[in-house]
């Protein structure tokens, strides 16, 4: 169940704010999905390609052009890459919490749930030091295990539900938390994402820009916050991270939007309209 908030007054009288988040699910995005990706070298390599280049691309733009995004990731890929995440946390950026292996919750039972949680909050801790305060779910299903267990573990905000289109408190049994929405049409895996398996379709990026420009123009209208969701394996393509540096000029060019972190924001609702509640 959805419960709206009001809109809070973004900083510098910005009319929208936005959130660039990236989720880094490197090998454990296919060795999540089943066991025997482990033999299907060239598959893993394109999920590392996202960590090896396609990561560098985007930490550079973002610098480039001083703005500060939201990494969701699994365990494994901190396990994994830890030089890498490490150098996410570093310069400024956001580390959120994406599982361990990025198993579907609604694939598994609730002991392996649970497991998700607790090994993906040690192996992200380990890294960097600290806890994650936010959330995203492995394909965006949440269950009400895992949803309990956010509010368990103490999570400040959850990134997997669409029931609104800016900053809401999601309820399931009589639990809450706040939530930051996402959509599949503001994520570039619709648009780009092709496998072997399953095909996909490789759309024209003028069509994904146009997209995303459209949603940033309603946001505008509404005041409200979007977040747009991408994979370095996906964006991080030599022709794709245009895209992304079109949209960010272009948004940047408008002299209307506030860049944000998810923590960021979702410290504004709480502070607002959220705590005592």
């Amino acid at each position: 169940m959805a419960r709206p908030l009001p809109l809070p007054n973004w900083p510098n009288d910005a009319a929208v704010a936005v959130s660039l988040t990236f989720d880094v699910d490197a090998e454990c995005g296919w060795l999540g999905e089943s066991s025997s990706y482990a033999r299907r070298l060239t598959t893993l390599s394109e999920g590392r390609f996202g960590v090896t280049r396609g990561l560098p691309r985007i930490l550079d733009l973002l610098e480039e052009h001083d703005l500060k995004g939201t990494f969701y990731i699994p365990g494994d890929t901190a396990q994994r890459h830890t030089d890498a995440v490490r150098v996410i946390a570093s310069t400024g950026h956001e580390i959120g919490h994406h599982g361990h292996m990025h198993l579907r919750s609604d694939k598994v039972d609730a002991f392996a749930q649970r497991e998700e949680i607790e090994q993906g909050l040690e192996a992200l801790s380990t890294c960097l030091g600290q806890a994650p305060a936010g959330y995203r779910s492995a394909s965006w299903e949440l269950t009400p295990e895992t949803f309990a267990l956010l509010v368990e573990f103490g999570f400040a905000y959850d990134s997997s539900c669409m029931g609104d289109d800016r900053p809401y408190v999601e309820e399931h049994d009589g639990n809450s938390i706040l939530e930051l929405p996402v959509h599949w049409s503001l994520d570039d895996w619709p648009y780009f994402a092709w496998t072997i398996d399953a095909g996909g379709q490789l759309t024209d990026p003028d069509t994904v820009l146009a997209t995303w420009l459209a949603e940033f123009e309603s946001a505008k209208r509404d005041r409200r916050h979007v977040t747009y969701t991408m994979h370095p394996e996906i964006i991080g393509r030599g022709y794709r991270i245009d895209v992304l540096r079109r949209l960010i000029e272009t948004l940047a060019a408008s002299g209307s939007v506030w860049f944000a972190t998810h923590a960021q924001v979702a410290e504004l609702v709480r502070t607002e309209h959220v705590a005592g509640t």
